[in-house]
């Protein structure tokens, strides 16, 4: 099994944003994060599910991916983005993530758990210091499915 806790942030919201990942199988932990010069939350949130499930070398092993994000959690949990789908993602947000999404997560078995932010669980609080971090110092990026909207 491996094991994923996600966190996204954006300081203004809009404004610089980050995203930080905590991986482990096994007794491997694995963390990467990422700084964008203008984003939203939701999308840093999304974002660090996508690059997570990106780095995966193999789809031979369960996910139990964890997210404080209710956005990413229950879009995908409670089906609202299959009806996001249905209706060609008619007057929502974040379309180029969904579909980057729906796309990366297809040969995945994923289990999703959403985990109470600031909480004390200590993936999700490095998680947390990795977004805010980034968010505040770079490197930038460019989230070009924003700011080109």
């Amino acid at each position: 099994m491996v094991t994923i806790y996600t966190d996204g942030s954006a300081l203004g919201n809009p404004g610089p944003g980050g995203y930080g990942i905590v991986m482990r199988f096994g007794e491997k932990k694995k963390e990467i994060s990422e700084g964008y010069r203008n984003t939203t939350n939701n999308r840093m949130e999304l974002l660090a599910v996508i690059v997570a499930l990106q780095s995966m070398k193999t789809t031979k092993y369960p996910i139990h991916l964890y997210s404080d994000s209710k956005y990413v959690i229950d879009a995908i949990t409670k089906g609202w983005l299959n009806n996001w789908v249905k209706k060609n993602f008619k007057d929502k947000k974040n379309v180029d993530l969904w579909k980057r999404y729906l796309e990366v997560s297809k040969p995945f078995q994923i289990n999703f758990h959403w985990v109470k932010g600031h909480a004390g669980n200590p993936d999700n609080e490095r998680c947390d210091q990795l977004a805010v971090e980034k968010a505040q110092n770079g490197p930038h990026k460019v989230d070009v499915g924003f700011e080109n909207k």
